[in-house]
């Protein structure tokens, strides 16, 4: 994290991760800080891009009943246009929750969010079989998401 930042700022990041629709005068009670202040400083957090977006985490489990799929991608050969291509696909596809490209023996690493088999089945047709710079994908099924999060420790 940018030096600009203190300690008041990791204790305020810590804390919206937790829960970003606390009151700033509860918040500020926690960091020691006034209501005023800690408004001040999530403003400059957000308009600094450090806060890149505040979203509703939902609970599948009691939405209705979802199938989380780990899906390994490697492509028999990459450059930038199929890498990119790649990346974008991935962006727009509501079903992938997370996607990311890496170094290795694999090229992208995708978890997905899916009402059933059956769903997931016509997904990797439209996503991955149809696609002739994927040589191999392989797939994982999710028995139990024991932990879901994307917050960042910030000790």
């Amino acid at each position: 994290m940018n030096d600009t930042f203190d300690k008041l700022d990791r204790k305020i990041l810590q804390q919206l991760q937790i829960n970003c629709r606390q009151s700033t005068e509860h918040l500020g009670a926690i960091v020691g800080l006034s209501a005023t202040a800690c408004q001040r400083r999530i403003k400059k957090l957000r308009d600094s891009g450090v806060i890149h977006s505040e979203v509703a985490i939902l609970d599948a489990a009691t939405l209705q009943s979802r199938l989380t799929v780990l899906v390994e991608i490697k492509f028999n050969k990459g450059g930038t246009v199929v890498i990119e291509g790649f990346k974008a696909l991935m962006r727009d596809c509501p079903a992938v929750q997370q996607c990311y490209y890496l170094a290795g023996d694999v090229d992208f690493s995708v978890i997905i969010s899916v009402a059933n088999i059956q769903e997931y089945e016509l997904l990797t047709r439209s996503l991955f079989l149809n696609n002739p710079n994927i040589v191999k994908f392989s797939s994982r099924v999710s028995m139990d998401n024991v932990k879901t999060s994307l917050a960042i420790p910030l000790d």
